[in-house]
């Protein structure tokens, strides 16, 4: 007998307008799919499927069915939306989604609600979350929100979903139970300590808005492995040079999997990538700033951020070109030029609450701020033949466009907060002008704060002068104002950097308050506690 079908997720919203909201879902079967939605579910809407074309599974995978791969093998997934139009601002509606299989059998969601777009006034919730990556406490975290807050109206994502974007289980059934869909539906199965926990029922019932980080970003299609395609991108202008015009993203860098996956605000000029929306007395600008993370490290076989490998000095074509931008964002660029319109528009100027999401850090006490965001300037050494001998980066710190471009613009627009992650730690910085920074990504595990005695590995002899500890853009960062933690010597920390202390944040557009809680795995009946807490001008 053949298995009765399954939905590879719960449905979740997407895109709402002021009538209307997308519903997606995914399964592993073309089939045809639909909502129902309203009194009684009587209302019904078709969906439209397409298949993902660029999900596989590798020998790195851990499917929930345990099949091992040699090679990366494609993994035939269908993505299904439908749009419920006719939504009144205000009033939730009760919906689920049925798929039915080519051989008739067929399976329902349960039943779930949703809303249009709140309008301006609105009290909202608000998660603020990032790089979940199928870390070990994103189950937990998302958990103990949801017992904490109860229900929120949206989720802004400041980049890093997954590990490997193609890598389909880490999106959907990853077997260690802590994939990205199961952990924001409330259908995780993770284990920490002979605890399991489930993540959140979120997104069933709110809209998410997400960025670009570098982990939704897939190399050149010619590795063994997914990973090995992950770690092997290179900037368009070197790719046209080594293989011309045919295949470009093939050859360089992709953000297909994510783009296909989410359905997003756009903008003219960079689609998905990045894009502006109103939501409640909210204009959130979602920017596309993010790099090729490479190690610091500085030994001889490290294709890392400030040299190549010694082994590839004869063989440009493996050279990483260190950590690259991936979407240009200085002055001038067509991103910037959009970024200035859209500061000037109406609907931005006239929101009660401006903020901009993006995934690089401006300000952080975390590794991943050095070197400066800037095209790494390449110098190459030679010997007394013309051989080279040495491929390094330079960083210039002058020239770094987030700071140098960018922030003057948001600090012009009167800016009140800037999201981000890429770190994985939570620290926050507040300029002189007033406009407040969050970093909060401390979701699933951490590399550290650079503080005190714990230094950033940076290399010695180079031109520039990169930043060991604290935040190189001069901001000091800012104790939390209810319950910080404290360091060995009893004073209190500006930050949580932890593997086992797992924290989330919380917008409150009614009272303009960002409040953040952190929660110790490590005490199964500890309480979350909420430390800190500022309040948006």
């Amino acid at each position: 007998m053949t298995s009765a079908p399954q939905l590879l997720t719960d449905p979740f919203l997407q895109l709402p307008t002021e009538t209307s909201i997308r519903v997606v879902w995914f399964t592993e079967f073309v089939g045809q799919h639909t909502v129902s939605y309203g009194k009684n579910l009587a209302e019904t809407v078709v969906a439209t499927t397409t298949q993902l074309s660029h999900t596989r599974e590798d020998q790195n995978s851990q499917v929930a069915n345990q099949t091992e791969y040699q090679q990366p093998i494609k993994r035939n997934i269908w993505r299904h939306e439908a749009e419920v139009t006719g939504l009144t601002c205000g009033v939730r509606v009760f919906y689920c989604v049925t798929s039915v299989r080519e051989d008739g059998e067929s399976v329902s969601s349960d039943v779930f609600t949703l809303a249009p777009s709140p309008k301006p006034g609105t009290p909202l919730k608000i998660l603020l979350t990032s790089d979940h990556q199928i870390k070990p406490m994103v189950a937990a975290n998302l958990q103990k929100m949801v017992e904490t807050v109860g229900r929120v109206d949206a989720v802004w994502f400041a980049g890093d979903l997954v590990n490997v974007s193609d890598r389909a289980s880490e999106w959907f059934d990853d077997n260690h139970g802590g994939a990205f869909f199961p952990c924001l539906q409330g259908r995780a199965n993770y284990k920490i300590d002979n605890t399991f926990y489930t993540g959140g029922q979120i997104i069933q019932h709110a809209p998410m808005f997400t960025c670009i980080g570098n982990h939704e970003i897939m190399g050149r299609a010619r590795t063994e492995s997914l990973n090995d395609e992950f770690d092997d991108t290179i900037p368009r202008v070197v790719a046209q040079k080594l293989y011309g015009e045919k295949s470009l993203k093939d050859n360089s860098f992709n953000t297909d999997t994510y783009e296909e996956i989410f359905t997003l605000p756009q903008s003219q000029e960079g689609g998905k990538t990045y894009y502006a929306t109103s939501f409640g007395d909210v204009r959130l600008v979602v920017l596309y700033a993010t790099n090729m993370w490479r190690t610091p490290n500085m030994d001889a076989d490290a294709k890392g951020r400030y040299r190549e490998r010694d082994a590839d000095l004869k063989t440009s074509e493996n050279w990483g070109y260190g950590q690259h931008i991936y979407e240009a964002i200085n002055k001038g660029s067509k991103q910037y030029n959009w970024l200035v319109e859209e500061l000037n528009s109406p609907e931005f100027k006239q929101a009660k609450y401006k903020v901009v999401m993006l995934h690089h850090p401006p300000h952080s006490l975390g590794g991943n701020i050095v070197p400066a965001y800037t095209d790494p300037v390449q110098i190459i050494e030679r010997d007394e033949d013309g051989n080279i001998k040495a491929v390094r980066y330079e960083y210039p710190k002058n020239a770094d466009y987030i700071i140098r471009d960018i922030i003057p613009l948001l600090e012009a627009a009167e800016v009140q907060f800037v999201f981000y992650g890429h770190s994985h730690l939570w620290n926050r910085f507040c300029s002189q002008s007033g406009m407040h920074f969050l970093e909060t990504s401390n979701v699933g595990n951490s590399y550290g704060a650079n503080w005190g005695e714990n230094k950033r590995e940076v290399p010695i002899g180079y031109q520039e002068d990169y930043a060991e500890v604290g935040d190189p853009n001069g901001l000091e960062p800012i104790i939390p104002s209810i319950a910080p933690l404290l360091g060995e010597d009893g004073k209190p920390l500006p930050y949580i950097a932890s593997n086992n202390i797992t924290v989330f944040s919380i917008f409150d557009t009614e009272t303009g308050t960002i409040s953040s809680y952190r929660f110790d795995t490590r005490k199964l009946n500890s309480k979350v506690v909420k430390f800190d807490e500022f309040k948006l001008k």
